[in-house]
């Protein structure tokens, strides 16, 4: 199987008030968010490529126009907007154009990370 990962970066905030008001999530916060796209297939097309890293541009366009920048509970229209609720998010809708989706990561912090993988 061959894969190929591309990483994109966007930065937003957020809430999780369903939490206790001593947790630190419950506060209103921000993210340097980092969001990598992971595409598999067994075999190359025919310019030996799994896809052409050019091909994810529409998801560059979607993430700059509809979450930079933002609050994401705005966003959503709800408080559970979470770095698992993220990964899966953008490997749904990576996935309805590009086949070879096999998994989505969302980092919030250098060393977190939540990964959607089904």
């Amino acid at each position: 199987m061959f894969r190929i990962t591309k990483e994109f970066h966007f930065s937003a905030s957020h809430q999780l008030t369903h939490l206790p008001a001593d947790h630190q999530c419950a506060r209103l916060h921000g993210h340097n968010y980092i969001v990598v796209v992971e595409l598999a297939a067994a075999e190359l097309d025919e310019n030996g490529f799994v896809r052409d890293y050019h091909e994810l541009s529409p998801l560059k366009r979607y993430i700059d126009e509809r979450f930079d920048h933002r609050h994401l509970n705005e966003v959503f229209g709800h408080d559970r907007v979470t770095s698992e609720y993220l990964a899966k998010h953008f490997y749904d809708w990576c996935k309805e154009w590009l086949p070879e989706t096999s998994a989505v990561r969302v980092s919030e912090t250098p060393k977190t990370w939540a990964e959607y993988r089904p």
